[in-house]
């Protein structure tokens, strides 16, 4: 007795005139994909993002003509109001050396890290070669030049000779700043105290002892 096996399903016919209408599936994502890029650079791209690329397509056409963008700002320094229009990357410390020619402050590292270029900003200590002038409006800045008053120097600035407290005097400006700006703070109760919160200011020829008894001196404790 014989058994009926069934037959095999034929093979699907080769040939232009037999191909499958119906997409394989990596063509249906990749055209999803495609679809779905037109649909979002239609929708979202044609708004805040088309007006984004517009704006930076024309700050590089003008970088590359050379044009800066740039901005007025006004701020008072040692007490002497200041206006000037500058680009708007331009850092204090840049402003203060090569727009009004007030050197003392120092470019150390560059990166606020020495504290070569500290000056005080409304009263408070800043490296001011992290701060953007533009960002100045109406501040009022007071640099080592500042200090003194006439042809009498600051009981700080004195307390340094006294003390014998630099050596190269690179980074002596900016101990002096910020050691008004720490004795205006009321840190003074200490050395140690001293010692923190002037621990920003790199003297690299290690006069630290001297500049703690400087501040001291000045703070009245000595």
């Amino acid at each position: 007795m014989s058994a009926d096996l069934p037959e095999s399903a034929p093979p699907p016919p080769t040939g232009s005139s037999g191909a499958s209408h119906a997409p394989s599936r990596r063509a249906f994502i990749a055209t999803g994909t495609a679809v779905g890029g037109v649909a979002v650079a239609g929708g979202v791209i044609g708004g805040p993002l088309l007006a984004a690329a517009e704006e930076a397509s024309a700050a590089e056409e003008a970088s590359a003509a050379g044009i800066s963008p740039s901005s007025r700002v006004s701020l008072t320094v040692n007490g002497r109001r200041r206006t000037v229009t500058v680009d708007n990357r331009t850092s204090l410390l840049d402003l203060l050396r090569e727009h009004f020619g007030l050197t003392g402050s120092k470019k150390g590292c560059d990166a606020g890290a020495c504290g070569a270029c500290t000056v005080l900003v409304d009263g408070r200590r800043v490296n001011a070669c992290l701060t953007l002038a533009v960002r100045l409006e109406g501040a009022d800045v007071t640099t080592v030049e500042g200090l003194a008053d006439g042809e009498r120097l600051h009981p700080l600035q004195q307390a340094f000779i006294d003390q014998d407290a630099f050596q190269c005097g690179y980074c002596t400006p900016g101990q002096i700043v910020s050691g008004v700006g720490c004795i205006q703070e009321g840190h003074t109760g200490s050395p140690e105290e001293i010692r923190e919160w002037m621990s920003g200011n790199i003297c690299r020829c290690g006069c630290y002892v001297k500049i703690v008894r400087a501040v001291e001196q000045t703070a009245g404790r000595k």
